[in-house]
């Protein structure tokens, strides 16, 4: 199935070297059926004309904020609201700061600003500008609005320079944008729910027995699937985090607490279970404080095992559940184990032992166990990197 067949981009040319391979861009986007207009920033212009740009898209080519004649024919919110996505090919270090810092003095600036439709940026510069502070800052700000990034490569550039920089080849580029349309068709209404964070058992109304987890992963989980379409349910223990608006965030504290939350929640398509539940609760709290003495037994029971009990309630039943697990130790056994037992399709795992990954750091390593055995290793990444790869594995696996 072709993905971007009477699919309507706008493609904005910036000013570089790699502005050529815009034209190979158009091309291929054309040979899959997609309706392209152009604009072509003054700097874009040196390096690509108007007229190769038009032979290939067989559409005209803007340039000019302030032409009257453009703005007539089409008005820039016009022009903005016209396509389902915007392609900025290259993308220049000048133009990710003007969309970072919000200016808009062309016309490029301007639709960008004022689009609200999904934009994909690929950035093409010298490898010392793509490194400079201020460049990965803007990057950083752009990722917060929600701008998709493409690249770039490692590789040999035209000033004779060589590392990280590099234009993504238009073949890739394309290819990222068929991913992008064939996932919003099948995340468009799907609901997921995610657990995140610690619960607490209290001993009295001060004391409580609690897990070592921030909840920073189940928080960048739940992210990764609003920001691919995910009606999404974040069921959290306490924690510090923010959470998008557009998130349904429900608090909670005992595993009693999450557990009913969860049930309310269902159905769902897919509930991924992250949350670092207390395996035990006390089993007589005290209603007043204790006071300090020498020595304390506490008296603990089981707590129900949420992931056990969806995974194998045949009518709730999400159709993919994914558990986690953190180890010190015996990894794979301890995860093989529990995936049969759980009944669950994946298990999530990491050996928390290395302190510079897992709880409370914003990096991890993990590995994604399925039930065909098969295993996927993630490597050391921030933990949105890794939300990200695996929501789109969800994706995949849903199709």
């Amino acid at each position: 199935m072709n993905n971007l067949n009477n699919k309507k981009i706008l493609l904005i040319i910036c000013g570089g070297i790699a502005a050529y391979k815009s034209l190979e861009i158009i091309r291929l986007l054309k040979k899959d059926g997609v309706s392209i207009k152009t604009i072509l920033t003054k700097s874009g212009a040196e390096f690509v004309t108007p007229l190769s740009i038009t032979s290939l898209s067989q559409s005209k080519v803007y340039q000019d904020l302030f032409s009257i004649e453009d703005e007539a024919e089409m008005d820039h919110i016009s022009l903005s609201r016209w396509a389902d996505l915007i392609l900025i090919a290259p993308a220049t270090a000048n133009t990710i700061s003007k969309l970072a810092n919000g200016n808009s003095d062309d016309l490029a600036s301007t639709v960008a600003l004022a689009s609200n439709k999904k934009i994909f940026i690929t950035p093409a510069m010298n490898v010392r500008m793509w490194e400079h502070q201020s460049t990965k800052q803007n990057i950083s700000k752009l990722k917060t609005y929600n701008y998709e990034l493409i690249g770039p490569e490692i590789g040999d550039m035209a000033c004779g320079e060589y590392g990280e920089g590099k234009m993504t080849e238009p073949k890739e580029i394309v290819n990222k944008l068929k991913i992008y349309f064939k996932n919003l068709k099948v995340k468009n209404k799907l609901k997921a729910i995610v657990t995140a964070g610690p619960t607490r058992e209290y001993i009295d109304p001060v004391r409580y027995i609690s897990n070592k987890s921030s909840g920073k992963q189940g928080f960048e989980i739940a992210k990764s699937l609003l920001k691919k379409g995910f009606e999404t349910t974040l069921i959290s223990g306490p924690t510090n985090l923010e959470i998008n608006k557009n998130i349904n965030l429900i608090k909670v504290e005992t595993a009693e607490e999450m557990f009913q939350s969860t049930l309310k929640s269902l159905p769902a398509d897919v509930a991924i279970f992250s949350a670092a539940v207390c395996d035990y609760k006390v089993k007589n709290t005290s209603k007043i404080k204790i006071k300090k003495q020498d020595e304390i037994n506490l008296e603990l029971e089981k707590n129900l095992d949420i992931l056990d009990y969806v995974s194998n309630h045949n009518s709730l039943r999400p159709k993919l559940v994914v558990g986690f697990a953190a180890e010190t130790n015996d990894l794979e056994n301890y995860v093989n184990k529990k995936l049969s037992e759980k009944n669950c399709d994946w298990i999530v795992a990491n050996d928390v032992s290395n302190k510079t990954i897992g709880f409370d750091s914003d990096f991890n390593e993990v590995s994604i166990f399925f039930k065909n055995k098969k295993i996927d290793r993630l490597k050391y990444k921030s933990k949105s990197e890794i939300s990200e790869e695996l929501v789109e594995k969800i994706i995949n696996h849903l199709n």
